[in-house]
């Protein structure tokens, strides 16, 4: 058969990523804090976009129909968005599009791959900018700060009055200036103060130090051991065995049998007490007072030290119990960005408007503007709309607890709710759920299943391994319970599981083996 060129014409349909579906894709899978981030951007670049300042409304929710927990979905218009007008959004210029329940569904695992404050100082008329001093205003009022004249509270902020917290470098470096005088050795202080770690450690090797100061090692020893001796206790240690030790010698305990305990941490680790009984020539009585000795002591001296900021988890979803015994399940609505699309300054700019390069810009900026209100309103109730069904398929656990966790997929509840499993798993990513049993992330309540030993119901891992935990926590020092002793009794239960599948149960719980265990309690009892 000869092989020659010719020309067809075929028909297909495709889903064509524009811009503004990565858009709506991407906002979908991210978390609360930087979905604030990414609307804070957009309202900075996009000047029809504007911050919605009115009263809170009210957010999608959903509430439970049946006491036995079965919820379904309902969204106001204005949503996550806030006030803003969905017709008039459609009726935008370059507005339209597929719709974005299609795109998510549609969607392949892999279209995610491709996806300070204003401060303002008024002066008055007599007060030249170079005598101010910035350190002293509060608010916006510059009589109030520098004390001439009313004694309003008006733009008094007692956060101004409120001390930086200081870091363990600026910490060290204090007490540096009064414990060195001499500046080759304050300057050697001073770099490996920079050297330190959050954590307290120093990292970075005395040799090197020496070498590129031009010192001697003996020097950088010498000061070393000065900054060794500064408050907290442990800091600059080059190892946990330094930092340990350098606490025990500030509490005056650092005598030979504790030195050799230091020494061999990986013994303490393994929990092989019956080895360093031998190492340090002590009974058990002395050894347990030892061991909580070291246990008393911080690891990590420098954290108390200007600390990073620990955000708190804000959960996206609030599950309640309703007033017919059922869950409401309900929007947070501090974790949603309300956003307005400004027509009338659209309107105005664009009247005003006197090249094609102008009105082309306009016309992105409101395309832009409405995708976004439409992508957060879409979101919204995306969210809305798997977590009421998650709520439903883990009905028993939100009731009777942690046991009653049933395996759950993301296949399960893609098919409830008629989406993708890509968006279902979007969906969960990064997001949180606060039920009267605590704050949960959406990924919590997928479980893989263990086979019932009866041939009925599977059991959530989860759940499993909260009843490894609670078989290790009932143990005695005369009966710690071995691997195949705890097979043997969750078959008794209905489970069937191997071995080693409790063993790594065991082991992710940081729970050690029966060996370890025993020998700990017998230490202790």
């Amino acid at each position: 058969m000869a092989l020659s060129p010719k020309l067809e014409l075929r028909q297909s349909q495709s889903l064509v990523m524009t811009p503004q579906l990565m858009q709506a894709i991407k906002l979908l899978q991210l978390g609360s804090l930087d979905l604030v981030a990414y609307v804070d951007a957009e309202l900075e670049r996009n000047p029809l976009l504007e911050r919605d300042e009115g009263e809170e409304r009210g957010a999608p929710e959903a509430s439970s129909e049946a006491p036995g927990g079965e919820a379904k979905a309902e969204s106001s218009a204005d949503g996550e968005a806030g006030d803003y007008s969905m017709e008039a959004a459609e009726a935008a210029p370059d507005g339209s599009g597929p719709a974005l329940d299609t795109a998510f569904e549609a969607d392949a695992p892999d279209i995610g791959e491709r996806l300070d404050a204003d401060y303002t100082n008024v002066f008055q008329d007599d007060a030249a900018p170079e005598a101010v001093d910035p350190t002293r205003l509060v608010g916006d009022s510059w009589s109030q700060a520098s004390g001439r004249g009313g004694s309003s509270e008006e733009g008094y902020d007692l956060e101004a009055f409120v001390a930086a917290e200081i870091s363990l470098a600026d910490h060290l470096a204090e007490q540096l200036a009064l414990a060195v005088a001499d500046p080759m050795r304050r300057m050697i202080g001073r770099y490996l103060i920079d050297a330190v770690d959050e954590a307290g450690y120093l990292r970075t090797d005395v040799a090197s130090v020496a070498e590129k100061l031009g010192a001697t090692i003996a020097q950088v020893e010498e000061v070393l051991t000065v900054l060794q001796g500064f408050d907290p206790a442990g800091v600059c240690a080059r190892d946990l065995q330094e930092c340990l030790a350098l606490q025990l010698m500030e509490r005056d305990r650092f005598d030979p049998a504790m030195r050799i305990l230091v020494a061999n941490l990986e013994l303490l680790a393994r929990r092989d007490f019956a080895a360093l009984r031998r190492l340090t020539r002590v009974d058990d009585e002395d050894l347990v007072d030892m061991i909580t000795e070291i246990r008393a002591l911080n690891p990590k001296p420098g954290n108390a030290f200007g600390s990073t900021l620990v955000q708190p988890v804000v959960p996206d979803v609030v599950v309640r119990t309703g007033p017919d015994g059922g869950w409401l399940v309900e929007l947070n609505s501090e974790t949603l960005p309300r956003v307005l699309v400004n027509q009338s300054y659209y309107a105005a700019v664009a009247r005003s408007a006197k090249g094609e390069k102008d009105r082309l810009y306009l016309s992105e900026c409101m395309q832009t503007a409405n995708w976004l209100v439409k992508s957060l309103d879409q979101r919204a109730k995306t969210i809305l709309k798997v977590s009421s069904e998650i709520v439903r398929q883990q009905d028993a656990f939100l009731t009777n607890g942690i046991q009653h966790l049933k395996p759950l997929n993301l296949r399960i509840i893609a098919d409830a709710v008629g989406m993708h499993e890509s968006t279902v798993s979007r969906v969960t990513s990064n997001k949180y759920m606060a039920t009267a049993r605590g704050i949960f992330e959406l990924k919590y309540f997928f479980t893989s299943a263990i086979a019932s030993a009866e041939g009925g119901e599977a059991h959530s891992s989860e759940s499993v391994r909260h009843r490894i935990k609670e078989l290790i926590d009932r143990e005695t020092p005369d009966d710690v319970l071995s691997d195949d002793t705890i097979v043997k009794m969750l078959r008794d239960a209905g489970i069937d599981i191997a071995r080693r599948t409790v063993a790594k149960y065991r082991e992710a719980m940081n729970i050690p083996s029966s060996v370890q265990r025993r020998r700990e309690k017998q230490v202790l009892a």
